[in-house]
């Protein structure tokens, strides 16, 4: 280590576009109302850990629709947009099941980037609760967008 660095070390290319991905998540007026986090895990994957609470129920006593969508598309989306480190995209049609009702606790979503690199990504997304059995999945398309990401509070550092 040179004289001039510190024990931290400096975020570089993909690294860089990861975190600035998780702060653009944590920036979103929309995410302040879940108990949610994202992990870029590697180019083409995400990891997104919410908490179910009563709040997120419907009259019958589960996890309404609504939280499986979020937290599918996502995970995919975020999975998506490791590839596109210039432009925001866009989720254009988003196709999801259903497989189990999910109560209070922790959910993880994990999204996997499919196919696609210049203008369409398909990616795809499975939820699982606490005890790892499977509540959901989902597959999105993302188109690319004419915002920039570096035009983004949340993205820029």
């Amino acid at each position: 280590m040179r004289p001039d660095e510190t024990t931290t070390p400096r975020l570089v290319g993909a690294d860089r576009h990861y975190r600035a991905l998780e702060r653009l998540y944590n920036s979103a007026p929309v995410n302040s109302l879940f108990a949610s986090r994202l992990s870029i895990v590697e180019e083409g994957r995400s990891r997104l850990e919410f908490t179910i609470t009563r709040e997120h129920f419907h009259a019958a006593g589960a996890a309404h629709g609504t939280i499986y969508f979020k937290m599918l598309d996502d995970a995919a989306f975020y999975a998506a947009n490791t590839l596109a480190t210039d432009r925001f995209l866009l989720t254009t049609s988003f196709n999801l099941h259903f497989s189990k009702p999910v109560r209070e606790g922790s959910v993880m979503a994990e999204g996997r980037w499919v196919s696609g690199r210049r203008r369409v990504f398909v990616a795809e997304a499975r939820l699982e609760d606490e005890e790892g059995d499977e509540i959901g999945r989902g597959t999105g398309t993302f188109m690319r967008s004419r915002i920039a990401l570096s035009s983004l509070p949340g993205y820029r550092a």
